[in-house]
């Protein structure tokens, strides 16, 4: 939202309830980010993996509001840190959108990289015309 961090996002949103009420039980990044990626392709994670700046979630969004931008949300169906249920209703309420969706968590890329490579491209195409 105009003003909002994204450091302040998690809370405004209402993420860690949404989250806690899905991942009942799952622990640790493997479950939580890695569910569905082949076990060959999550054991490289770690050798790949590099901490991230907090310096970005700082800052609050300089914008007013959206920018007048065609805007598409793909939504992963079975993301453990982003809830399916929980992404669909704000990015309604945020962004005014009905996302797209994809099977998937929240490594789709890891996961599923064909079926989001063609997903993409489709949605880049349905634009382009």
């Amino acid at each position: 939202m105009p003003g909002e961090s994204p450091g302040d996002w998690w809370a405004n949103s209402g993420w860690e309830r949404a989250r806690r009420e899905l991942v009942q039980g799952a622990e640790g990044d493997a479950e939580v980010f890695l569910h569905d990626v082949p076990a060959n392709v999550a054991a490289e994670v770690p050798q790949h993996s590099v901490v991230q700046s907090g310096t970005p979630f700082a800052e609050p969004w300089p914008l007013p509001g959206w920018p007048p931008v065609t805007t598409r949300f793909l939504l992963c169906r079975d993301d453990r840190f982003l809830p399916a249920a929980f992404m669909r209703k704000l990015v309604r309420e945020r962004l005014g959108l009905v996302p797209d969706e994809i099977d998937g968590g929240h490594c789709v890329p890891l996961s599923r990289p064909r079926e989001l490579a063609h997903r993409l491209e489709s949605l880049r195409l349905a634009h382009s015309r």
